[in-house]
């Protein structure tokens, strides 16, 4: 959603690192190339004021005149004030003391709420908490049964006694929710309003009768963050009408342009809580703001993509795997198909390398990264007898054929696939023995005689044709002062796994 901001603001730092000293004329440019990308971002006109003003004022202070790289202190400035428009810390739920917790979500027709209401029961219930949704959607056709059909898909109960279409009350449904929530011990209830086709002054009495009813710990604005200026002014109807603690973005994969989650918070003074950023219901996660100012400047976002794998792999997997590849040869072909299953469970592998720091330089090469090469290689391997997925050097150029006919490729693509795979292994197996996974031991010889290879910096790895994009020089050393690398020791990686 935002490749068009960063690319703006990366042609902008990448003409001040050539500088050795910031004028007051280096200074205005960057100021106003800095507005010009976030006007085309569709960033409400008094966000970019603020936001401007406030980067020229710090940029032309003593931090940044004596400092040895200007260049780069200005640009931990613009992250810096990026953070603090987004909303500054993570804003966590507020859970009532007494149970049920009751959550209201408001916004406009078309924003994904109902869609939204199960993504977050699936949330919650991964929480460890026990969601009832309730449909007090009975205006817009057919609502009522959508929350029941993502309701069931999330594993989280609806409370649905009305068929909706026009028919029934909303805010006795929601009273009658309550009492429901309570007798069945459900300790978080989330409420689906019907959605507005604008500002609609009896829709939005309905939306506060029925906060009036519920009396809501948390009211969620959902908002969809592609309709750009429109999201600002719908919030601050919303505000005004009924209220809310905090917002929830939709449509965060989308191709806009994105203002609106710069917008909305500065505007309306209430933090962005949750962001949707995908069709599927586990597309949705707390929003944090320095991780997405990270992503906007193209410095990745590391802790995330940690905590996707977090989620997708096993613990006691992953142990068995990291052996498996520290043993020698018995990582087959068997344990790459389920390597590769795994990947594709956390995300479109664009999205995954995205998060990498540097990988911005690369938007091209990644944006033509196609998950279905992975659906093919999965396709040959799957096509391929036990024995040969246990043992790869077996397969001759018969079974390759037969291979390939089976899976609905070239032969060639057969033969490419088992090089690379024969060149990975090896790969993985010398990264292993670098990072010290459980399993590993160095070569004996070469630790008694003291040898070293040419140059101290070991074997160098091969090739791997049609492969991921690697890595550009330096990535990692162009995070600006103040600006870190995430301290990975706090989370909760495998055991024997921690940095």
């Amino acid at each position: 959603m935002f490749d068009t901001l960063s690319d703006r603001l990366s042609a902008v730092f990448t003409t001040l690192r050539g500088k050795g000293r910031l004028s007051e004329a280096d200074i205005d440019a960057t100021a106003r190339e800095i507005r010009i990308a976030l006007l085309e971002a569709d960033v409400a006109l008094p966000v970019v004021k603020a936001f401007v003003g406030a980067i020229r004022e710090r940029a032309r202070g003593e931090e940044v005149s004596r400092a040895l790289n200007p260049a780069q202190q200005v640009i931990s400035i613009v992250n810096e004030e990026l953070v603090n428009v987004l909303g500054g810390e993570t804003r966590r739920l507020r859970l009532a003391k007494q149970p049920p917790t009751v959550i209201l979500l408001a916004g406009l027709q078309g924003s994904g709420k109902t869609t939204l209401a199960g993504k977050l029961g699936l949330w919650l219930r991964n929480q460890g908490h026990t969601p009832l949704l309730v449909a007090a959607d009975l205006q817009r056709p057919n609502a009522v049964t959508q929350l029941q059909v993502v309701g069931k898909q999330a594993g989280v109960d609806v409370f649905a006694p009305e068929p909706g279409n026009g028919i029934g009350d909303p805010v006795d449904v929601a009273r009658r929710a309550m009492v429901e929530a309570e007798r069945t011990q459900h300790d978080i209830v989330v409420v689906d309003t019907a959605g507005r086709l604008g500002i609609d002054a009896e829709l939005m009495a309905q939306a506060a009768a029925i906060r009036d009813v519920v009396d809501p710990d948390e009211t969620l604005f959902v908002v969809d963050a592609m309709i750009g200026q429109d999201a600002v002014t719908t919030a601050q109807a919303f505000q005004d009408g009924v209220g809310f603690s905090g917002v929830v973005l939709t449509k965060l994969d989308g191709d806009a342009r994105g203002g609106a989650a710069l917008s909305v918070r500065y505007v309306t003074g209430q933090p962005i809580m949750f962001a949707s950023t995908g069709e599927k219901l586990a597309d949705f996660d707390v929003f944090h703001p320095e991780r997405m100012a990270s992503r906007i400047l193209g410095m990745g976002d590391v802790l995330t993509l940690i905590e996707q794998a977090q989620r997708t792999f096993d613990e006691d997997e992953a142990e068995r795997m990291a052996g498996k590849l520290a043993s020698g040869n018995s990582f087959t072909l068997e344990d790459f198909l389920e390597q590769m299953q795994a990947i594709r469970r956390m995300g479109p592998i664009s999205n995954l390398l995205g998060m990498m720091p540097g990988m911005g330089q690369l938007k091209d090469q990644i944006n033509d990264i196609d998950d279905r090469d992975l659906d093919r290689t999965a396709a040959i391997i799957r096509g391929m007898t036990p024995a040969e997925r246990q043992d790869p050097k077996i397969i001759n150029g018969s079974r390759r054929a037969r291979i390939a006919r089976g899976s609905g490729v070239a032969v060639s693509e057969v033969n490419s696939l088992v090089d690379r795979f024969f060149e990975a292994r090896k790969m993985m197996q010398q990264m292993a023995g670098g990072m010290g996974l459980p399993g590993t031991r160095r070569n004996s010889k070469s630790r008694k005689k003291g040898k070293k290879s040419k140059g101290g910096r070991g074997p160098t790895p091969p090739k791997v044709r049609g492969g991921m994009p690697a890595l550009p020089p330096g990535a990692l050393d162009q995070l600006p002062p103040g600006m870190t690398m995430p301290d990975l020791s706090k989370l909760n990686l495998p055991k024997g796994r921690r940095p």
